[in-house]
């Protein structure tokens, strides 16, 4: 990949053949975990301006009807998240010129509170093309991270960053559009700042040589001295500038914005109309008749692709990460395709066709738990290969972590052609068509019943398709040395259980992310660029001298980080988070207003009172409701904060029955979520925060 600095910009047609469609990701860490920002994407006409709202492509407007641009979430990374945009050069109009691709904070973050602020751009393939990295961030609101721009035939990249102290209401607004601001949100303080300058860093019309910066007309809310003026609140009946086009207020409450109505089903089923437990419901897609392995799998898939092929936003939902442009898509079963003396089947095809070209892809189904086999993978992505095909799909119980593939597969970087290889869990598609059904609608009542008829079958006992749920040979072996004191440093199995942990983890995410219509992510501390494999071997040498397994997870929507701890010793399962005291308010008041929100939580919850020096008195919720004073230090030092944690025993087995390990840590983190967190609305939710 080709780092670029500050100004400077890159041919992406010069860079790959296959740069028709690219993925953008923009990136940063967090010390605590809890930093973040919200991505956004506007194109530009020649002169420099949006030619209409739905150029603007937002948390509430994530995707464009034509394909050309997509939002597709964060996705966690070893070091961190990642926001992903997926951007099909080919299907973007003629008169879009520019693709600006920004960020934004809310509530009184600032990009200075951010570290390793990062764009990449990746081909079609996942190649990673170019990156670019942002220095010396501060008081920042809004980034500009760079831009896709037009040069004749080609498209360039251009690593622009440039920031805003005005937030996403004065990035939009230098590029034409007009914000409306309610009283009292927080978009309305940043939209009001006092006279200073609005921004920070080089003007994109400076980054790079007048020869190749693209047209660009001053923008109307930059006053002569290259300041940001403030925006004002205008009145109902008022008509917008000339030039200038009106977006409803951002506000992060509501539903994706669209201009067809979306459609999504009741949380909670009608009353059935059966006369006992014994009648059960017709299914479209009926499980209890699989009896074995090959059927189940043979039966997933056709599911599976076929749901995807009627809804095109679920198709389009699990394809767009793996490069697939928006198009017709099509899907096959049981395909046979010629490979040396005898013809192979891949399990599924995915075609897409678009503009009259195709995008191709061959996918491996496994079910039940049942690893994937190197060798019939191997032979699929030679076969795709050869054909021009474009990608192969492994689907499986397994979660994929990065730097650990689900299975080793030689990609030949000799061939002109290249394939790549993607990876989706069973748990993530359910949690895709949760999503969609429960949360952000799809596009009309059938696709709807459609996709609740496929969530049935995913979380049948008898499908197979229940996702990661097998910690592994060597967790056995590693706990009863754990629990003997016999294993030792170095130990190889050690890793393997930490990569079973994390991919637990990340599951458990999927699950209560769907549930909550919220994203869950595992929180990485580790510097971006370090090594997975040197910071699981870091892990394993912890597990192997203290004998617990630890992960921190956010949801959006609160501000602080859910601890796990899985403690191999003693058997326990600890949940807990830290809750900040109410700033000004003298300690006892501090605790009662604690308790008080805890009034439907747990009686055994544990509640510790966090002081400068450590950690102050604690006791169980039972006792402190009557006597919350006793949270208070007795040496009256200040209290910072509160720690709440949950200890929950842990099965011992490996697999996902309730006295399996995997259940036990999803039931652990789910009780929490709903006992706890859930109750914490005042202390732990972002003021505006959307869902």
């Amino acid at each position: 990949m080709q780092e670029i600095p500050k100004g400077a910009n890159v041919s992406l047609t010069g860079l790959s053949e296959d740069a028709g469609s690219v993925v953008v990701s923009l990136g940063w860490t967090s010390a605590s975990g809890a930093g973040d920002a919200d991505v956004s994407v506007l194109l530009l006409n020649e002169s420099g301006k949006v030619r209409s709202e739905n150029d603007f492509y937002f948390y509430n407007n994530p995707a464009a009807d034509d394909g050309s641009v997509q939002l597709l979430g964060k996705t966690p990374t070893d070091n961190g998240d990642e926001d992903r945009i997926g951007v099909d050069l080919t299907a973007v109009p003629d008169d879009v010129v520019r693709i600006v691709v920004a960020a934004s904070q809310y509530g009184g973050a600032r990009f200075g509170d951010l570290d390793d602020l990062r764009m990449a751009v990746a081909d079609r393939s996942g190649e990673p093309l170019v990156g670019f990295s942002i220095e010396g961030a501060s008081v920042e609101t809004a980034f500009i991270f760079g831009e896709l721009y037009r040069r004749g035939e080609e498209w360039k990249f251009r690593a622009v960053g440039q920031g805003y102290e005005t937030g996403l209401a004065g990035l939009a607004t230098d590029f034409g559009i007009d914000v409306d601001v309610d009283e009292g949100t927080e978009e309305a303080a940043e939209a009001a700042p006092p006279a200073e300058p609005g921004r920070s860093g080089t003007p994109a019309d400076a980054a790079v040589p007048a020869a190749d910066a693209p047209a660009a007309a001053p923008s109307p809310a930059a006053t002569p001295a290259g300041r940001t003026a403030p925006l004002a609140t205008p009145p109902a009946a008022a008509e917008p500038a000339p030039g200038i086009t009106p977006v409803p207020t951002q506000t992060r409450g509501r539903s994706p914005r669209t201009t067809r109505k979306k459609v999504t089903l009741p949380k909670v089923a009608r009353k059935t109309l059966a006369e006992n437990d014994s009648w059960r419901t017709a299914r479209l897609f009926p499980v209890p008749s699989l009896k074995s392995d090959k059927e189940r799998e043979v039966r997933a898939t056709s599911v599976v692709l076929s749901v995807m092929a009627q809804v095109p936003e679920f198709g389009r939902r699990l394809t767009a990460a793996f490069g697939a442009p928006a198009g017709r898509m099509q899907t096959f079963t049981e395909v046979p395709l010629p490979h040396g003396d005898t013809p192979k089947r891949p399990d599924g095809v995915i075609r897409v066709e678009r503009a009259g070209k195709l995008w191709t892809a061959l996918v491996e189904t496994k079910t039940n738990g049942n690893p994937l086999k190197a060798e019939q993978v191997q032979q699929y992505v030679d076969i795709a290969a050869r054909r021009g095909y474009e990608a192969v799909i492994t689907l499986s119980n397994d979660v994929a972590l990065e730097g650990a593939p689900t299975v080793d597969v030689k990609i030949d970087g000799r061939r002109k052609h290249r394939v790549s290889l993607w990876h989706l869990s069973w748990a993530e598609v359910a949690h895709q068509a949760q999503m969609l059904i429960r949360h952000e609608g799809v596009g009309n009542a059938a696709h709807a019943w459609l996709l609740q008829e496929l969530l049935e079958y995913l979380q049948h006992e008898h499908s197979g398709c229940h996702g990661f749920q097998n910690m592994g040979p060597a967790w056995v072996p590693v706990r009863n040395g754990i629990d003997d004191e016999t294993i030792g440093i170095g130990d190889a199995r050690a890793v393997d259980v930490v990569e079973s942990w994390e991919r637990l983890i990340r599951q458990v995410c999927l699950r209560l992310g769907g549930e909550l219509g919220q994203k869950a992510l595992p929180v990485q501390r580790a510097r971006r660029g370090s090594d997975p494999r040197a910071r699981r071997v870091a892990a394993a040498e912890k597990l192997c001298t203290e004998g617990r397994l630890a992960a921190e997870l956010r949801i959006d929507g609160t501000s602080s980080v859910i601890g796990v701890v899985a403690d191999l010793r003693t058997m326990k399962v600890r949940t807990s988070v830290d809750v900040p005291a109410s700033e000004g308010a003298y300690p006892l008041a501090a605790a009662k207003r604690l308790i008080r929100m805890l009034a439907e939580a747990p009686a055994d919850l544990h509640v510790q009172s966090l002081v400068e020096a450590g950690n102050g008195p604690r006791g169980t919720l039972e006792r402190l409701r009557p006597e919350p004073g006793d949270l208070l230090p007795v040496d009256g030092a200040q209290i910072t904060g509160f720690r709440l944690t949950l200890i929950k025993g842990m099965g011992n087995s490996r697999g996902s029955t309730e006295s399996g390990f995997i259940r036990s840590v999803d039931d652990a983190v789910d009780r929490f979520y709903h006992g706890v967190v859930a109750r914490l609305g005042g202390v732990e939710a972002r003021a505006g925060r959307r869902g």
